[in-house]
């Protein structure tokens, strides 16, 4: 019997596989893929999420796989452009967007290191209940059979399609209707920092990555995904052409080097956090637009936050679900702070955001300020301070 069976092992589970371990727990890791595989992601790493990386020693991992670093953002909207970027955290500033078959792969082997047990290619398709209470995973097995654990907690790192949620029955306990879709891919030749630009109903989104090549994303409204599945790429390449005429320019002399992806499922929620025995982590317990690409960093948040709040309490009951309760209450702080905020952006109506923003524009230390609240290194409410406000007054 395991103390603590994880399902799943991409950007939420490996790390809390990882520190359940560290803690002294006997931990099972299951993943249906088998480690290399890409992921639609927008991947990119705030500085709160690179600082947890570097906290665990695993920067240094991600460094050596040759992603290139990113240190300076512009948001250019109508009338406005700002450059520069997020305040430290824990002194880590620069910031990296691995493509996930380079993160997912060094996240699970953090975990292995630290003592989990690991298996890939099973498939999780039902939980063992004693009463109400989850006890163990029945899988199937990479050879085709099936097998069943049994552990003191499981927990759902399985994303937005959570087998965890469906068979608790985890409710939605905030909802919102999709609001954007997303089409994107990877290019040479387009040197960039990373680069936001936004008009009305359009979005996008620039990225270094691996192998010196260049995510360029673009948004629209959910309810053109429809008419744009029957022509993406002039649709995609148009969204660059009146959305961002500079980095037009740089696209043309580059070359799209991978396939259009895209999604429609943008879903927005937060479900019920935990039950007797069970627990839920990442996409599966709350999702929201992938515009301001905060996925992977509040996965890596919610690893450290459930994993902190139980420490040495997993086997006493009055302990344990006092910790999944503070646990299940942090996503209702910073967690429903940035859902909001991605639900504001995923509007595509920038024209407040531009108009604020112009007040900043010669004010690099409230610029700087103002990319923080997108990175976690300050909060909203910190960000409208007494020198802003007197700032957004005068202008």
């Amino acid at each position: 019997m395991y103390d603590v069976i994880v399902i799943g092992a991409r950007c939420a589970g490996s790390p809390t596989a990882m520190l359940f371990a560290r803690q002294g727990y006997r931990v099972l890791l299951l993943e249906k893929a088998r480690f290399p595989q890409d992921t639609l992601s927008s991947h990119y790493l705030h500085t709160q999420g690179v600082a947890l990386l570097k906290r665990w020693g695993l920067l240094d991992k991600l460094i050596e796989a040759g992603c290139r670093p990113i240190d300076r953002q512009r948001y250019e909207a109508p009338g406005v452009r700002i450059d520069g970027f997020s305040l430290p955290i824990d002194g880590q500033r620069t910031t990296y967007a691995p493509r996930r078959y380079v993160l997912d792969p060094i996240l699970a082997d953090g975990a292995v290191a630290a003592g989990v047990e690991f298996r890939q290619g099973c498939a999780v398709n039902d939980l063992l209940f004693e009463d109400d209470r989850v006890v163990g995973v029945r899988y199937t097995t990479p050879g085709g059979g099936e097998a069943t654990d049994r552990a003191r907690l499981v927990v759902g790192a399985d994303g937005m399609r959570s087998l965890v949620a469906r068979k608790t029955g985890a409710p939605n306990v905030i909802e919102h209707p999709r609001m954007t879709c997303t089409y994107y891919s990877y290019w040479s030749g387009v040197p960039s920092d990373f680069e936001l630009y936004a008009r009305p109903g359009r979005w996008i989104g620039v990225i270094p990555t691996n192998d010196d090549l260049t995510l360029l994303m673009a948004y629209f409204p959910q309810d053109e995904f429809s008419e744009m599945r029957k022509a993406v790429e002039p649709a995609y390449l148009d969204a660059f052409r009146t959305t961002a005429p500079e980095l037009w320019e740089r696209m043309a002399e580059g070359k799209r080097e991978e396939q259009l992806y895209g999604t429609g499922h943008q879903e927005n929620y937060f479900r019920k956090a935990f039950g007797p025995g069970w627990a839920l982590v990442g996409d599966a317990v709350n999702h929201k637009d992938s515009i301001t690409a905060r996925g992977i960093t509040e996965a890596f948040v919610q690893a450290q936050s459930l994993t902190d709040h139980i420490g040495d309490g997993l086997h006493d009951d009055a302990k344990l679900n006092a910790a999944l309760r503070r646990y299940e209450n942090d996503l209702g702080g910073e967690a429903l702070s940035h859902y909001q905020g991605a639900l504001n952006v995923a509007e595509l109506k920038p024209e407040g955001r531009a108009e604020m923003l112009q007040k900043l524009v010669g004010h690099q230390e409230q610029i700087d300020r103002y990319f923080s609240t997108l990175s976690g290194a300050i909060s909203i409410d910190d960000f409208y301070n007494d020198e802003l406000l007197e700032l957004l007054d005068q202008s």
